[in-house]
């Protein structure tokens, strides 16, 4: 008896020193440049459409991989590239809308961190821009969600201006693709709107946003459906 108790305190003792074997996670990286909702005019220039703009982050801890991924907001095309490195170098297109973020990796370690996700317009001829693409944050598209107990389904989004001159947004929204009924329009102080549903239907929506020159922009279409 004595002997098999001596084993277990043993054994306890082997665990309880032999610590933890799983490789840290690596941790988000925090943007620098291009800034968040700026225009970037610092570009060296590749010919009359494109330009070679420097991304830039901090370092992020327990990370020896990036992946930096930069998306024309007009035609949702992603660019991305691999680096040790904490900036990278992308040719982009002048005059036009992108969102950046940065994903940081662990050779040793199946988990990945990603950064927040920043807007710029990359400089063009022009001296005045749109609004940046409003951005669908919920329902997340192709999401499944729950009606309240008004029969209605929150909508939200955010927006942002290089000029800080965003006037409305228009909400589109119905059961058939592209939705074509408008639920109405906000302002800058509003970026929610309340929408009746059905059960087991799918719906779809977007936000167009319009600055005080008439300039506007397009969100994009999500789709969600309700239980």
């Amino acid at each position: 008896m004595m002997r098999k108790l001596m084993l277990l305190s043993l054994l306890g003792f082997m665990v309880a020193c032999g610590g933890d074997d799983t490789p840290p996670a690596p941790q988000g990286a925090l943007l620098v440049f291009p800034e968040e909702n700026s225009e970037c005019t610092t570009g060296s220039n590749v010919n009359e459409t494109l330009s070679q703009v420097t991304f830039r982050w901090n370092a992020s801890k327990n990370t020896d991989n990036y992946t930096l991924s930069v998306v024309n907001l007009e035609t949702n095309v992603p660019q991305n590239i691999s680096t040790a490195t904490t900036s990278a170098s992308l040719s982009i297109a002048k005059g036009t809308p992108f969102a950046w973020s940065v994903t940081s990796r662990n050779s040793k370690s199946d988990q990945v961190a990603i950064s927040e996700t920043w807007l710029f317009y990359n400089a063009g001829a022009q001296t005045t821009y749109a609004p940046f693409p409003a951005q669908l944050v919920s329902p997340a598209s192709g999401s499944t969600v729950q009606k309240d107990i008004a029969n209605e389904v929150l909508l939200e989004w955010s927006g942002a201006d290089v000029d800080n001159d965003i006037d409305t947004f228009e909400i589109f929204f119905s059961d058939v693709n592209p939705p074509t009924t408008s639920l109405g329009t906000t302002n800058t102080t509003t970026m929610e709107m309340s929408a009746s549903v059905q059960s087991s239907t799918v719906y779809y929506w977007k936000v167009i946003t319009t600055d005080l020159e008439g300039n506007t922009s397009d969100s994009g279409i999500f789709e969600f459906k309700v239980f």
